[in-house]
């Protein structure tokens, strides 16, 4: 029986004898908003829809996060997060293309370098679920990606840099990537020594928990640095059993993980949801990180909320929570030199 609030539709191996490879079931995802529309029985809201923002920027979601949606609920707050808007047409001042200043904190070939001793790479431009108010929505994937010849531009600046001691793989999703694929490249950072640690920005764990498979599982586990994966989820309806399995494989193979979330209107602009989603991590192993506010990237505006609110939802968290499940309430402003706390 279905517990308030959990799914009532099919998972995407629920009728499989033989379970299906992550590859597999990121070639089901759902890519026409009408379909996704027609299988949550909300056909009506069809009106609603951007095709001009679903050419821009197309409709992705697997079936296991589709199955954790709520039927026949126009206001899901999974659902808010893929479905391409009208909204997002509106030109609204102060929303730009780069919202985070990507642009201006280029190193090399997908290397991008704002902060002391860290640097992130652009592994590539791919993703399993396309989040409307994503800030790399504008990306020039095709230009930047670290992946291009073989990791060659980014590894050069690496070494140029001895600085750099900390790597943030991220995208897209670095988990888009084949295992073998990032393999290729932390054979290379190997022959770094300055690297002490590796990071992994990831959304895949949440909505295609499948990815965390054996051969994954025996790659990370087998890295030479400590592992820090920061996991993205919005809302505490995003965690099933699957992405709790798929979190207790990934803390037994010594990887640290943590949580960031952005604050979206609509989606989890509540000091009850972002409680629950805080209690709701903890459980499944994962420690809150960061509560973002939006960055502000052109489509993406109807998302946000103002800073007075944010205030006033961490300041009611602050109240409820443990101060170690607490998320740091922050905004990225572009030439800072950290993380700007609100």
């Amino acid at each position: 029986m279905n517990q308030p609030g959990q799914p009532t539709m099919i998972t995407a191996n629920s009728t499989s004898a033989q379970p299906k490879s992550w590859q597999m079931l990121w070639r089901e995802a759902v890519r026409d908003p009408r379909d996704l529309l027609k299988m949550l029985a909300l056909p009506h809201l069809a009106e609603q829809i951007s095709d001009k923002a679903a050419i821009q920027f197309p409709l992705r979601v697997p079936l296991g996060f589709i199955a954790k949606m709520r039927r026949g609920d126009a206001h899901d707050p999974l659902l808010r997060q893929v479905l391409p808007v009208v909204d997002e047409d509106r030109i609204v001042e102060g929303f730009d293309f780069d919202a985070v200043g990507d642009a201006a904190a280029k190193g090399g070939i997908g290397v991008i370098h704002k902060y002391h001793a860290r640097a992130l790479l652009i592994t590539t431009g791919s993703c399993a679920i396309h989040c409307r108010y994503c800030f790399r929505r504008h990306f020039p994937y095709s230009e930047e990606t670290a992946a291009s010849q073989q990791w060659s531009g980014a590894i050069a600046y690496l070494k140029s840099d001895t600085s750099i001691t900390e790597l943030i793989l991220s995208g897209g999703d670095p988990l888009s990537l084949s295992t073998g694929k990032l393999k290729e490249l932390t054979d290379q950072l190997a022959a770094l020594p300055q690297i002490k640690r590796l990071r992994l920005h990831t959304r895949l764990p949440v909505v295609l928990p499948e990815r965390v498979d054996e051969e994954f599982l025996t790659w990370i586990g087998g890295l030479p640095w400590p592992v820090v994966m920061v996991i993205h989820a919005n809302h505490a309806n995003e965690l099933g059993t699957d992405v709790s399995q798929a979190m207790a494989r990934l803390k037994h193979s010594g990887v640290a993980l943590l949580n960031q979330a952005v604050l979206l209107k609509g989606v989890n602009d509540s000091a009850s949801e972002q409680t629950r989603l805080s209690e709701q991590l903890f459980e499944i192993g994962v420690l809150p990180y960061y509560l973002h506010q939006l960055d502000k990237v052109q489509g993406a505006a109807h998302f946000q909320i103002e800073d007075h609110l944010a205030r006033d939802i961490h300041s009611a968290m602050m109240k409820a929570l443990p101060g170690y499940l607490v998320p740091k309430l922050v905004r990225e402003i572009p030439g800072e030199a950290s993380k700007t706390p609100l």
